[in-house]
């Protein structure tokens, strides 16, 4: 058998992308490039190394199968079984949603949050409702040092994803939950009025919406969808804070652009303060409301 090498098969990843259904998008080339790096287990800045290494069998069973895997449509994250999310290298498959951009500025919105109320000199609580694959509460566990962080989802299999995430971020683990069960069901009763932060990327599309192919097809619509309106989860969330949170606390919420009027009404029905900032295209993204209302 001829000898292959890597240079080879990004060649042909690359042409065979392109005349796929996913050369639409304009991907071809870096995902090419992304699944022979994954093959042949190089890095970004070592593949061009090993560009002319040959190609081992297994290593060629395992490139054929992850391009036609990406050929046929499946999302470049759940190929490559994981997906970096601020600085974290995370675990992830059809179990979980596929972490954003959008959710790293909810990140962002949140640990500015979490340092208003003192959490970095002080010992403060944050519960991630709905973790999926942890990507938020793993990123503020391993920014905050002084912080624990509870995280809750209901699907028991997300949770096994989340509590997998939690080996590849060292020591900051020990300081990291996952509870199984439906939003504030799953917490501790022990957590009630003493959290400081409540941080969720719930479901927020509408029955009916029009999703991309790669998002309908293999990403998990109990993680996506919400009811009629798409806030369906956004309304129990928001009605249930005030019973969680102490007095200075404060949620944040991502949502989507369009339903920004109606989000910051639901969370002044609840909340004294409510904002909402942008992600960044520009378009409002983040909900945060701070000093819950007790009826």
């Amino acid at each position: 058998m001829d000898t292959v090498t890597w240079r080879e098969l990004l060649s042909e990843a690359t042409e065979r992308l392109r005349s796929s259904a996913e050369a639409e998008h304009g991907s071809a080339a870096s995902d090419a490039r992304r699944i022979v790096e994954e093959a042949s287990g190089a890095s970004a800045a070592e593949l061009a190394l090993v560009l002319g290494d040959p190609v081992t069998k297994g290593q060629m069973a395992r490139f054929d199968s992850m391009l036609e895997r990406r050929r046929g449509g499946e999302p470049l994250q759940y190929v490559l079984g994981h997906w970096g999310f601020r600085g974290l290298d995370l675990m992830v498959d059809q179990r979980v949603l596929i972490p954003r951009p959008e959710t790293e500025t909810v990140v962002e919105v949140a640990l500015a949050e979490l340092d208003r109320l003192g959490g970095r000199e002080v010992a403060t609580t944050v519960v991630d409702l709905g973790t999926g694959s942890g990507a938020i509460a793993l990123a503020v566990a391993t920014e905050r040092v002084r912080t624990r962080v509870v995280a809750t989802d209901a699907s028991e299999e997300a949770a096994a994803v989340a509590r997998a995430n939690l080996a590849g971020i060292g020591r900051a683990a020990a300081r990291v939950e996952v509870h199984t069960g439906s939003w504030y069901e799953a917490l501790p009763g022990e957590l009630r009025a003493s959290i400081q932060l409540i941080v969720t990327n719930p479901p927020y599309v509408s029955l009916g919406a029009d999703l991309p192919p790669a998002v309908a097809d293999w990403e998990p619509r109990r993680a996506l969808l919400a009811g009629p309106d798409g806030l369906e989860d956004i309304r129990l969330i928001l009605e249930g804070a005030p019973e969680w949170l102490e007095a200075d606390g404060a949620l944040v919420c991502e949502f989507s652009p369009e339903q920004v009027s109606a989000v910051a009404q639901l969370a002044s029905e609840h909340f004294r303060d409510v904002h909402t900032e942008t992600d960044l295209t520009g378009r409002a993204r983040v909900l945060v409301a701070r000093g819950p209302v007790h009826p």
